[in-house]
């Protein structure tokens, strides 16, 4: 299993418009989309959980594309280190 990080979503960015985009590749197994908590807008970025091939198929052909006018950004997301937070 291998969790994306997508970035630069457009604010109309919905769970279901998300998974059909990445349905293309293979199967959504886990997606976490950044909301609004007033107006409920996509934040402009996501997790999404996929299977390893999958994963890679959607990074190649996803990285860089273009979704209703915003230029998207796909890549294996890395996680933090426990503790590695700074605080300012």
């Amino acid at each position: 299993m291998i969790r994306l990080s997508v970035r630069n979503l457009p604010r109309s960015t919905t769970e279901k418009s998300l998974t059909d985009l990445f349905s293309a590749y293979g199967t959504v197994r886990g997606l976490s989309l950044a909301k609004d908590l007033f107006s409920g807008d996509c934040k402009g970025f996501a997790t999404i959980d996929m299977e390893g091939h999958e994963a890679r198929a959607a990074i190649e052909a996803l990285d860089g594309s273009e979704q209703d006018g915003r230029q998207i950004y796909v890549t294996k997301d890395i996680p933090r280190k426990k503790g590695s937070r700074r605080r300012r």
